[in-house]
């Protein structure tokens, strides 16, 4: 019997274990740490997402792997994770976003957001027929000239960094985040330190196996191209082989 109930406990979607645990949102959450690395960082100028994105075949097109996302003109996303998950919840973030203009006449509050679609998320912890989303967001972007950045797990709980990372490798990372971040990160200083970050889940990465974004008071929500972050490689001073620099 014991068996038996261990089972029901581990399948049901909205059901609580003895020891106060849900095992869908448990799984849901390896299926992030699985998923490749996504990086944010809040600096003074502003907020940089950053995510590898290499192809899983040298026959695919880099470009349809979309790891960063425009959420509205001042706000953007990065997931890790089920891509198909993220989709569903980056077009949730929007139709947020714009359902905030058409009503109130501004754009949507960052932390607003975050909290609109963590609740969503959360939904799917506790409802019948669903599962928990298998997928993880960094929302960044500029709520009244401050640059904030919020991370939202498949639990539906809104946290605010100052840097993090979700996906795979994501300890690793985390500590050197909190090494390497101060107060003082420049956009510039910033977009180094978020490739250097990415390189310590994977130190043959390359710029174009990499996709930034910013968010600025004056630019709002701005990719990079694939030279400019050639660009930020070669300023932060990473070394790399001659195959990657060939690309």
């Amino acid at each position: 019997m014991r068996g038996n109930d261990q089972q029901a406990y581990d399948r049901g979607t909205s059901l609580f274990s003895p020891d106060g645990r849900i095992y869908q949102v448990e799984y849901a959450r390896e299926a992030v740490s699985r998923g490749a690395p996504s990086v944010g960082l809040r600096t003074t100028e502003g907020v940089i997402l950053a995510a590898q994105s290499r192809a899983g075949s040298p026959l695919m097109e880099s470009e349809s792997i979309e790891k960063l996302h425009k959420l509205d003109d001042h706000v953007g996303a990065a997931s890790a994770g089920h891509v198909a998950d993220a989709r569903q919840l980056v077009d949730f973030a929007r139709q947020q976003g714009q359902v905030n203009r058409l009503r109130y006449g501004e754009p949507i509050d960052v932390e607003a957001l975050t909290k609109e679609l963590t609740d969503h998320i959360q939904e799917n912890t506790q409802r019948g027929g669903t599962r928990p989303y298998g997928a993880a967001l960094l929302v960044g972007g500029i709520q009244n000239g401050t640059p904030r950045l919020f991370a939202a797990d498949p639990s539906g709980t809104p946290n605010e960094w100052k840097a993090t990372v979700i996906g795979g490798s994501g300890r690793e990372i985390q500590e050197f985040l909190e090494d390497e971040w101060t107060d003082e990160v420049d956009l510039q200083t910033g977009l180094g330190l978020a490739a250097q970050a990415l390189r310590v889940a994977n130190d043959e990465l390359g710029p174009s196996e990499v996709s930034i974004s910013t968010v600025t008071v004056d630019d709002g929500y701005q990719s990079l191209s694939v030279d400019e972050i050639e660009d930020v490689f070669a300023e932060a001073e990473i070394d790399l082989s001659e195959d990657e620099a060939d690309e």
